[in-house]
């Protein structure tokens, strides 16, 4: 059994609760569907009494010796788990997140996500008989003895654990003593009493008279106990502290007490009083820890994160990061989730010459996402010059169409895919924008809601790709595990070798993504083919590797290029690879003559060679257009500060 806390060690004094301008933030670490049962009331109620949000967190433990990205299918299958649980049991009235993350153990994913979401209140079950699977099998940890936020550990008795919940208690016992949890101590036991609409009994126990003992609690503890609205009874008793609380605890159905103030025994949370509390009831027992006030650094001396090998960022990114469209096909929920955070979201189609294809893929999306579920808020063509229907036949349809060369004319026109992507910035409305290509012969409205479902859950996440399986088509025939040529032996390779935090993307040059405007807006475009390499390499530089998620489409089958067709792609891929080492490295790799290519052509009789330009030209950040940022309606370029960097993080 852990140990808890010793109230005898507590000194003589009562911590005030930090001022914080950001919502306050509880974390509830998950294991099993039990524990999430009974601990999701206290959790919710303890953060609705700060006004914040909860975050629902589950670790998956991954042995050492086995790659961390092998649980990606286990993280996948949790979130959907979680994301169920709380739609059937989750409270309106607070903001509740999910999350799943991998670690080599369950705290140091638990510690992990107290850094990064800035936790207040970390909420944990204690293991026995009444919760056998639990997140923490043993309060035993270094940081324990310090940590960075408060600490609530609890043991459900039969009362909580019954068919009445948390209604099953009557009455909670606080004992307090001062000391720097006593604040604390007291907001949850209020927290409490509201979830279980219970009575709280102040119990205070002393070697001196009980007049004179009752007097210097009131006077310590006056401010405090006057927000306590379920406070109906006191009690001092002069004796023995453990032997007290036991005794007083034969009316109560659950204790409420403070962890020690001074020390945390090698093997947990140590201390006689309440070792002897934990054997002697068997009644609900919550035990509380003030967060260690660290003190502040010398001036000079600042923090320096450690590096981790690039090997386990990329597994850890991988398991967490790689989610399956079926995450996300509760269109309802992914509406709910739009309008809570007052987004809107467009979606950008680029084409040229796509008669056969497009039509079928306007209606599909068009009919699912707007008409039957209001979850984008336009659809909107951008064509390249098509000599063929294209146009037309969306016209027919009701999108609307651009074509990207009639786009800010005033600023020239480039002939690539990156150049109508870069102009949809200007056309589109959405906060988030989305782009599918529309060549998908088999399209699913899962193309679209499966790239927006990220960014909809996550607010870290800023940039989402798709990846699926390519077939390749010869003749009539799909041959499984083909296509994807120019990634495999072009893109994969260089991002390894230059980029190695973006060798777990699958397909980096998928068709299908979508982000935040924010982020965008603020990145340059490569105007041809490689403006899929660009856009994630800038991506990694500005916003860091968590900041981008991949999303399993499943299948996709669509017109796939002659093989020759494929080297200007790949020179091009290259050039921008190319480029962002010359900016990493402040060196020149390219003169001009590097941008032609020659194609080698064959006809009866002879080869020959067909000399092309292949030229990545690079936009600006949309943002920097006086144009665009006229329309969005902000301040000329030079009354603006220029963005702050985010930079990566291992």
């Amino acid at each position: 059994m852990p140990h808890l806390a010793d109230n005898e060690q507590m000194v003589e004094e009562t911590a005030e609760e930090p001022i914080i301008s950001r919502p306050y933030c509880v974390l509830l670490p998950l294991m099993s569907l039990k524990e999430a049962r009974t601990l999701l009331p206290l959790a919710q109620a303890l953060a609705a009494d700060q006004g914040g949000r909860l975050i629902v967190l589950h670790v998956v433990a991954v042995p050492e010796g086995r790659p961390l990205s092998e649980a990606a299918a286990e993280v996948s299958r949790s979130r959907e788990a979680l994301d169920l649980f709380l739609a059937q049991n989750g409270h309106t009235g607070v903001q509740v997140k999910t999350l799943v993350r991998v670690a080599r153990e369950v705290w140091e994913g638990i510690w992990e996500t107290v850094r990064e979401e800035e936790v207040d209140l970390l909420l944990l079950g204690w293991r026995g008989e009444t919760l056998p699977d639990t997140a923490v099998e043993k309060m035993v940890h270094p940081l324990l003895a310090q940590p960075p936020c408060d600490v609530v550990l609890v043991r459900p008795g039969t009362d909580v654990t019954g068919p009445e919940g948390w209604g099953g208690l009557r009455r909670i016992l606080l004992p307090v003593r001062g000391g720097p949890h006593a604040a604390l101590s007291l907001r949850v036991a209020q927290a409490l009493a509201e979830v279980a609409d219970a009575e709280v009994t102040l119990l205070h126990v002393t070697d001196r008279g009980a007049r004179d003992a009752e007097e210097e609690l009131f006077a310590t503890f006056a401010p405090a106990l006057r927000g306590l609205e379920r406070l109906t009874r006191s009690v001092t008793i002069v004796g023995d502290v453990s032997e007290s609380i036991i005794q007083e605890a034969g009316g109560h159905q659950a204790i409420v007490m403070g962890a020690p103030a001074r020390r945390v025994d090698p093997d947990g949370w140590g201390g006689p009083v309440l070792d002897a509390v934990a054997e002697g009831v068997d009644v609900t027992l919550v035990v509380v820890k003030k967060r260690w006030q660290a003190p502040t650094p010398p001036e000079g001396e600042p923090y320096v994160e450690e590096r981790r090998p690039i090997a386990v960022v990329v597994n850890k990114w991988f398991a967490e990061n790689t989610f399956r469209s079926e995450e996300f096909a509760d269109l309802e929920r992914l509406v709910a989730l739009k309008e809570a955070q007052g987004l809107t979201i467009s979606l950008g189609l680029p084409a040229l010459n796509e008669e056969e294809t497009v039509g079928n893929v306007i209606q599909t999306i068009k009919k699912a996402l707007i008409e039957e579920i209001p979850l984008l808020d336009e659809i909107v063509l951008i064509d390249s010059g098509s000599v063929d229907y294209t146009r037309e036949i969306a016209a027919d349809l009701g999108i609307p169409v651009y074509i990207h060369q009639e786009i800010l004319p005033q600023h020239g026109a480039y002939r690539g895919k990156g150049e109508a992507l870069w102009k949809s910035l200007y056309v589109l409305e959405g906060d988030i924008i989305a782009w599918i290509d529309t060549d998908i012969v088999n399209i699913h409205p899962r193309f679209v809601y499966g790239i927006l479902g990220p960014l909809l859950r996550e607010p870290r996440i800023q940039y989402v790709k798709g990846f699926y399986r390519r077939p390749l088509r010869q003749g009539d025939k799909l041959i499984a595990g083909g296509g994807g040529r120019v990634t495999e032996l072009t893109a994969r390779p260089l991002l390894n070798l230059f980029f190695p935090e973006l060798s777990g993307l699958i397909q980096p040059l998928a068709g299908e993504y979508a982000g935040r405007r924010e982020a965008l807006e603020r990145l340059p475009f490569f105007t041809g083919y490689g403006v899929e390499t660009g856009l994630l390499i800038d991506i990694l530089n500005t916003y860091g590797l968590r900041a981008i998620a991949q999303v399993d489409l499943r299948e996709r089958i669509h017109r796939n290029k002659p093989l020759p067709a494929l080297s200007p792609m790949s020179f091009a891929i290259i050039q921008v690879v190319v480029r962002r080492l010359e900016d990493r490295h402040k060196i020149r790799l390219l003169e001009e003559i590097n941008k032609t290519m020659n194609l080698i052509r064959y006809e009866p009789g002879r080869f020959f060679l067909e000399t092309i330009e292949v030229r990545e030209r690079e936009r600006p950040p949309m943002i920097t257009i006086p144009e665009y940022r006229q329309k969005r309606g902000l301040p000329p370029l030079e009354e603006e500060r220029p963005p702050k960097k985010v930079h990566r993080t291992r």
